[in-house]
Formats: C-alpha cells, sequence, structure tokens
C-alpha cells in the first residue's frame, strides 16, 4: 500500500470510529451497527467491511482506542509528578482516570460497564486493559524498592494467581499485591457508581468523596504523605 493510500485509509478509519463512538453516546454499545455507520458516513456497508469486517471487529477496535487513551492520560499524569512523591503519583494517576472517565461516559461504559450481549473481547485488548493497573502498581513497587513502603505490612487476605506479585513488581508471595488489587477495583468500583448513578442522592460532593477515598487507599497500600496533592 503506498503512503498515500495508507493515509486515506488510516483517515477513513478514524472517521468511521469517530462516527461509532457517536453512536455508542446515543444508542449504546449492544445496539452499535455497521449499516448505521456507513449511512451517517454516505458510504455503502460494503466499503465499511472492508475496514471492519464485522461488527465485533469495530467494537475490538473502539475497545482498544479507549483502553489507551485512558492508558494514556493516567501514564501522563503520573509522569508529570517526582517519582518518589508516592502518593502525589497515587492521587494524580486515580485523578486523571476520574477525569477522563467523567469527559467520556460512553466510553468508560464500554470497557467497564454491562458486557455487550454476544461479543467476546480478543486477546488484542488485555494489554491496552492493563496499562491503568500498570501505573498503580509501579507506584507501590517504587516504594517498596526505595522503602518507603514496607512490603510486610499487610495480611494475606486474598488467594492471587501464581506469580501475581512478581508481575506487579513486587516481592514473591507480597500481600501488598493483594492490597494493590484490592485498590485498582476499588478504584473502578467508584468510578462506576459515580458514573452510573448509583450515588446520587447519596453522595452530595462526588470530588470530595473521591479524594477522600483514593487517600484511605492509599493508607491501606502504606503509601507515605505527601507534602502537596495535584
Amino acid at each position: 500500500m503506498t503512503g498515500a493510500r495508507a493515509r486515506v485509509r488510516a483517515e477513513l478509519t478514524r472517521e468511521i470510529a469517530d462516527v461509532a463512538r457517536r453512536h455508542l453516546a446515543s444508542d449504546g454499545a449492544a445496539a452499535l451497527s455497521l449499516r448505521a455507520v456507513a449511512r451517517e458516513l454516505g458510504m455503502a456497508s460494503s466499503a465499511v467491511y472492508r475496514y471492519f469486517p464485522s461488527r465485533d471487529d469495530l467494537l475490538t477496535a473502539l475497545i482498544v482506542d479507549a483502553y489507551d487513551a485512558l492508558g494514556d492520560a493516567a501514564e501522563r499524569a503520573d509522569a508529570g509528578r517526582d517519582p518518589d512523591d508516592l502518593r502525589g503519583r497515587w492521587h494524580a494517576t486515580c485523578g486523571a482516570v476520574r477525569g477522563w472517565a467523567l469527559a467520556r461516559p460512553h466510553e468508560y461504559a464500554l470497557v467497564y460497564g454491562s458486557p455487550v450481549p454476544g461479543y467476546a473481547a480478543p486477546e488484542t485488548t488485555i494489554r491496552p486493559a492493563s496499562r491503568v493497573g500498570e501505573v498503580l502498581c509501579a507506584i507501590v513497587a517504587r516504594g517498596v524498592a526505595t522503602g518507603a513502603v514496607d512490603p510486610a505490612l499487610a495480611e494475606d487476605t486474598a488467594v492471587l494467581h501464581p506469580g501475581i506479585a512478581e508481575r506487579m513488581g513486587l516481592p514473591p508471595g507480597s500481600a501488598l499485591a493483594a492490597r494493590a488489587i484490592f485498590a485498582w477495583t476499588a478504584l473502578f468500583g467508584m468510578l462506576g457508581f459515580e458514573l452510573f448513578g448509583h450515588t446520587h442522592n447519596v453522595v452530595d460532593d462526588h470530588e470530595r468523596f473521591f479524594t477522600t477515598a483514593v487517600d484511605r487507599l492509599a493508607d491501606q497500600l502504606g503509601l507515605p504523605p505527601a507534602a502537596a496533592r495535584p
């Protein structure tokens, strides 16, 4: 494929994905239709199928894009802090995740909401999906490596997949791995409750609630207090 043809294909691929994202917002992932996307673009549906052979291929592309956009936001926020400001990095990363979710709720729902009936995510989504978790684990691992976090502070309260602590950059068998996973799931649980309205008439100030909860998660991980917060 020539450079010009490749650029045209890349541009059309982006346009198809952009229209599909608008359909996610208006109709939901389960109702996503290649034919409807083609109609909006003024293209024959057969032409769209040359870019995305099926609805599931289009969904996969949107899921990977969403995970990567969220991962980019988390990584940028973390990179903007002093590497040894562990709690500041933790707050910055969690805050970036929440900011992205609030700005793009339909994409958040695509990757962290209800499964799409009949769709099974392929292995190509695994690496993008892990990016936020890797940033959070790297903060904890930095604390262990510098002596700021005690790897033995937590009791072993969960049965984890063999080798998961090492994959997270933590000492073998470290109970901190379980606490890090607790924190990761709690983060996205809080966001899901906020975005999907489960805390309506329960929480008055979601930003303050979120910041306080993130601080408590940092406490559980033994992250030292920060002099300043983002």
